[in-house]
Order: structure tokens, then sequence, then C-alpha cells
């Protein structure tokens, strides 16, 4: 090799991972991932400022993980397509995973109904996909794609499958404990969660640590603003499925008991707060992760959750702003007309009660 050449090669290298996004006009059919964005995400990913499922697409989070990774590193911030982050601890965006055997016993089949799922003792991925796809914090649609032709539908134990190179989310590593202990060093960090961007933040004194995309609720059901604190952290919760606090946030004595697993509804971690039913959690949904409502708490994925929990304690402070809970409207009965009394009836007197006389 050319000496000159040798010595230019790590600048280009590095002037190429410093460069701009290049995100095609117009972009390609989704779901077909831009390797620039992919790069982008795999990296916001890996410093626990997330963008979401990765899919290789521009979107919302993808822009408010960038805007605010660079706010936390004293960066001008930027759109995607004009970042100038280095990207060099990204050489590669995908790898492959071989599903194992041993992976099988993390998939069966889920029923729709609580009713159905608190005979279960495992709420467990419904597929390998499921499986593929929080392990690797992917988007089906683009796992489906990148692996054309192989049906991901049919996997099988041996089979080999094209994934991001991302930190994997380890379902098998993880053990029901009630209660995590208190670590003192993190109690000064501060939770600020803004409903209306849909975004958890980790704050250590004026130092931006995290930040995470999340499912609020809404309307009546809308997570309640204000200072709270972490009463506990449960890995692997159970779920008390009560109809009446969903929709209303009162408890009834009419519920089921949900096992736990990654299709738990609250999924891998609850972390509660002291304002009773309300916590952030994992989800059954990582999909739909600031695109629905919740009813009440605070949704994220579990690959986020869980490395989430690994930086903070119980006892910490949450600052929840956003709009507070609807009232809900008073139903007034409309009256019924009611049909006049019967006239009452003449008396009759001693001798027309005596003779029969009317």
């Amino acid at each position: 090799m050319n000496p000159l050449f040798s010595r230019l090669l790590p600048l280009v290298f590095l002037a190429c991972a410093s460069a701009s996004a290049v995100i095609p006009d117009p972009l390609p059919k989704a779901p077909e991932p831009i390797d620039d964005i992919l790069r982008l995400q795999i990296f916001l990913d890996t410093q626990l400022f997330g963008p979401g499922k990765l899919d290789g697409r521009p979107g919302e989070f993808t822009t408010k993980a960038l805007k605010r990774y660079q706010r936390s590193h004293g960066m001008p911030e930027s759109e995607v397509k004009t970042n100038t982050l280095d990207l060099s601890s990204v050489p590669e965006i995908y790898t492959t995973y071989t599903i194992r055997e041993e992976d099988l016993k993390f998939v069966g089949e889920v029923p729709r109904q609580p009713s159905a799922q608190s005979k279960k003792k495992y709420l467990p991925y419904d597929s390998l996909l499921e499986f593929l796809t929080e392990r690797f914090h992917s988007a089906p649609e683009m796992l489906e794609f990148i692996n054309k032709p192989l049906k991901l539908g049919a996997l099988k134990p041996g089979d080999v499958v094209k994934v991001p190179a991302v930190q994997p989310f380890l379902i098998e590593e993880l053990t029901e404990i009630s209660k995590l202990p208190e670590v003192p060093e993190f109690l000064t960090r501060v939770i600020k969660i803004d409903t209306r961007e849909k975004v958890l933040d980790l704050w250590d004194g004026d130092k931006l640590l995290a930040t995470l995309p999340i499912t609020p609720g809404s309307g009546h059901l809308a997570t309640p603003p204000g200072t709270w604190r972490i009463l506990g952290i449960t890995q692997m919760p159970t779920f008390r499925w009560d109809k009446s606090v969903l929709e209303y946030g009162v408890r009834s004595g009419s519920f089921y008991e949900l096992p736990i697993g990654p299709n738990n509804p609250v999924g891998v971690m609850w972390i509660g707060l002291n304002r009773p039913g309300i916590g952030i959690h994992g989800t059954n949904s990582p999909q739909n992760i600031g695109r629905t409502s919740s009813h009440g708490c605070m949704r994220t994925a579990n690959w986020d959750v869980v490395r989430l929990v690994k930086m903070i304690s119980q006892g910490m402070t949450v600052i929840i702003e956003g709009p507070a809970p609807e009232p809900r409207p008073v139903v007034i009965a409309k009256a019924q007309p009611v049909a006049p009394p019967p006239p009452p009836e003449n008396k009759r007197g001693f001798f027309s009660r005596l003779f029969g006389m009317r």
C-alpha cells in the first residue's frame, strides 16, 4: 500500500464517520432502512438517548434523542440530516444472531383475555419474531426486510438472522425481585417527565444522563403532574388487572392477577411512585411507544427500562409536567315523565254505603 495513502486512511475514515447523515430524497419505500440513520439510532440507543425502536427511518424520537444528546455534550442542536456526530464507535450496523433451543422457553401462547392470562404461570413472547424485535430493539418490519427471503414467522433453532449491532436485551438474565435495594449515590438524581413531549429525562444536577421515549396517560386518565418520589422498584412484576382502575382509577373487587413475563402489561419493571397506582414501567407493546395513551402511568420499552433502573434508586424525586387529568363530565339522568295520579274517588256517605248507592 502507498505509504501516503496509509497515513491518510484514518483521517478519511474519521471524516466519513463524522459527516452529516445522508438521507435519500425521496426516501426509499418503508420499511427499507437507511444505513446512516440506523447507525445514528444505534449510537444514540447505546448512549441511552433512546430513539425508540430501531428502524433506520427519520422520526420524532430520533430527532428528540439527537438534540438532547447534543445539548448534554455542549454541541449545537441540529436536525438528523445535518448532524455531524462522530459515529466511528458504530463501525458495523449489522450483526447476526443464531436462534437457540433455549430461546424457545420464552415463546408460547399468549391469550388475549385477562381472565385466561391469569391462569398461566408466565406471559411469554408470542413468537420468535417478537423475541427478536425486543432483544434487538427493532421494528419487525425492518427485521423482515433485511432478512429477505427468510420467513421470520417460521423461525426455528439453528436459523441465522441478520440484526442491528446493538446491545441485546437479555430476558433470560431477569429474575423476580420484589424490591431492588436503595442506591444512596443516586438519591440526588432527578427524573423529569414532560407528558406533552412524551419524553423521560434523567438528570444528575445540571447533567442530562439519559432520555427515553414514553407513552403517558391523557384525557381523563392523564399522568398526574407534580413532584413525586420513587417508593420502590420491582423486577419482573405481576400485574393486578382491574377494569375499574384502568377506566376510572378506582379499585374494585373484580380483578385478575396476571403473571410475570415480557408480555405482562407492565413489562419487566415497575417503578412505583408515591401516588397510588401510578408508576414508570415496561410494556408488552414497545412498537407503540409514544403513539398511544396509557391509563395514567408512563410506559417505556423493556430494553430501555432495564437500563434506566441501573441508574436510579428508590427515594429519588420524579417531576412530572403536563396537563392535569380532565374532569369527567357529570352525567345527569334525564327526568322521565311521571303519569298523573288517578282522580280521587268520591267519598260515599253512610246511606250510600248502606244501600249500595253511588
